[in-house]
């Protein structure tokens, strides 16, 4: 059901390209699709007790999250909460002022749960598409257990 939802999306934005004279590029696209999963899961984060996280050189989403929850792979509560600011979890740079979750906070409460989960599983998906099998696994083994 989750990679209809990435897959129809991605549909709908290369059919609206094709109606454009101008078309969108891979990354306008990529954020599109991002955009679109953080307005569905957005809502359900508890951002009571966050903390801001500036980017240094060589970091990355799952340095941060394994840093601050102690498993990388919870990288997209980071991203949710940090929608604003990056939207490719790929493409973090430094300087970007990220939001941190408490991730005890959210893992109490079912509709941050879900939140989490639904992000985590589209991450998943969207990593699969991107050849990150082995990220997608975990993604999908870590949101399923939650």
């Amino acid at each position: 059901m989750k990679k209809t939802l990435i897959f129809a999306l991605v549909i709908v934005s290369l059919l609206a390209v094709s109606c454009k004279s101008t078309p969108k590029t891979a990354d306008e696209i990529t954020d599109e699709v991002f955009t679109a999963i953080y307005n569905k899961y957005e809502r359900g984060l508890i951002l009571d007790g966050a903390q801001k996280y500036t980017v240094k050189s060589g970091d990355s989403l799952v340095s941060i999250a394994r840093a601050h929850y102690g498993n990388g792979f919870y990288y997209p509560v980071i991203m949710l909460a940090s929608n604003s600011v990056i939207k490719d979890p790929y493409k973090l740079r430094q300087g970007m002022e990220l939001t941190v979750p408490n991730l005890e906070t959210n893992l109490k409460d079912s509709g941050a749960v879900r939140s989490i989960k639904g992000v985590m599983l589209d991450c998943a998906d969207i990593d699969e598409i991107r050849g990150f099998g082995d990220t997608a696994k975990d993604l999908r083994v870590l949101a399923n257990s939650l």
